[in-house]
C-alpha cells in the first residue's frame, strides 16, 4: 500500500454542490458519484491492534539513507501484504465564520485493491456541514480509491525530490526529517516535509500544502497527518486540515482513526477453504 497525502483530506474543502446519500449501513459509491448502499460486509474478526510506536532503546539509530530505504520497503510490503483493514473514524468539521459545525462518527472497511465502504455510527451538529463537509470528504475517498491509480500521488522518487533537513524529536520520538518537492504541479501531490522514525524507519508525520489546488474556490490549504504502526502495517491516526473556501470561509477538519483491525494475505490464505483441484475423466 503506498501513500496517497492528501486524498483523504483536500475533498473536505469542495464545498460547490450538495452531497447525495445517506450513511445507513455499508456505504459504496455508485456510477454517477453519489453513494449508494454496498453489500453488508463481516467484521475482520480479529482484535482491535494498539499503536506500535517503536521507541525501545535496544534499536540502533539509523541514518537518514537507510531510514529512508526502510521506510520504502515497509511500504511496498505493506502494498504487497494488506488484504483488508477496518477502524473506527471520527470526523469533525467546522466552519468557524457561519459558527457551524459537526461530528461524525463510523466504521470504515478497506478491501484491497480498491474497496472503501462506510457504515453510520452517529452524528451530532449542523446538517449543512455532514451534506456538505463530510458526506462530501468520504464520497471522494471512496471514489479515490476505487479510481486512481495510487503510484501517482505516493510518496515516491518518482514523484518528489527529497531533501534531509536534519533530526527532529516528535512525541518523544527522535525522527528525520525529509522536505518533499514534488516534480510536477499535480492534483494529490504536496510540498512539505515528512518525518521518519530515526530507530524503526517508519512514517510518523506529513504536513505541507498541495502542490496544486484542488478546486478554484480553494485556497490556502494547510494540513497535518500523524501515523502509528499497527503490527507491521502503518497507518493514519489523525488529520489535521485548514482551507479558506470562496463560498464558506474558512474550514477546519480533524479525522481520527482508531481501533484498527487488519488482516494479511497470509492470514486469508490460511483460513481460506481448501479446493479441491480439478480432475478429468
Amino acid at each position: 500500500m503506498r501513500f496517497s497525502v492528501l486524498f483523504l483530506l483536500l475533498a473536505a474543502f469542495l464545498l460547490v454542490a450538495p452531497a447525495h446519500g445517506q450513511f445507513s449501513g455499508w456505504i459504496a459509491p455508485t456510477s454517477d458519484g453519489s453513494l449508494g448502499a454496498g453489500p453488508a460486509l463481516p467484521p475482520v474478526g480479529l482484535p482491535a491492534l494498539e499503536p506500535r510506536l517503536n521507541v525501545a532503546p535496544a534499536l540502533p539509530l539509523m541514518a537518514p539513507e537507510l531510514a529512508f530505504q526502510t521506510f520504502e520497503t515497509r511500504m511496498e510490503r505493506q502494498r504487497v501484504a494488506l488484504a483488508s483493514y477496518s477502524a473506527t473514524t471520527v470526523i469533525r468539521a467546522e466552519l468557524p465564520e457561519t459558527r457551524q459545525q459537526g461530528e461524525f462518527e463510523m466504521k470504515r472497511m478497506f478491501t484491497a485493491p480498491k474497496t472503501l465502504l462506510f457504515k453510520a455510527l452517529q452524528f451530532s451538529g449542523d446538517t449543512f456541514v455532514k451534506t456538505n463537509v463530510i458526506t462530501r470528504l468520504l464520497q471522494s475517498e471512496a471514489e479515490h480509491v476505487e479510481k486512481q491509480d495510487p503510484a501517482t500521488t505516493a510518496l515516491t522518487e518518482a514523484n518528489y525530490k527529497f531533501s534531509y533537513k536534519g533530526t527532529k524529536e516528535v512525541d518523544g520520538r527522535l525522527t528525520h526529517v525529509f522536505q518533499l518537492k514534488p516534480h510536477k504541479k499535480r492534483v494529490g501531490l504536496v510540498k512539505g516535509r515528512f518525518w521518519l522514525d530515526a530507530r524503526s524507519g517508519s512514517l510518523v508525520r506529513i504536513e505541507g500544502a498541495p502542490a496544486k489546488s484542488p478546486s478554484l474556490f480553494l485556497r490556502k490549504i494547510q494540513f497535518v497527518q500523524d501515523y502509528a504502526d499497527f503490527g507491521p502495517f502503518t497507518f493514519p491516526v489523525h488529520i489535521h486540515s485548514e482551507a479558506k473556501a470562496s463560498i464558506v470561509g474558512r474550514t477546519i477538519v480533524d479525522i481520527y482513526h482508531r481501533d484498527y483491525q487488519a488482516v494479511s494475505n497470509e492470514q486469508t490464505a490460511r483460513v481460506a477453504p481448501d479446493v479441491p483441484a480439478s480432475s478429468s475423466e
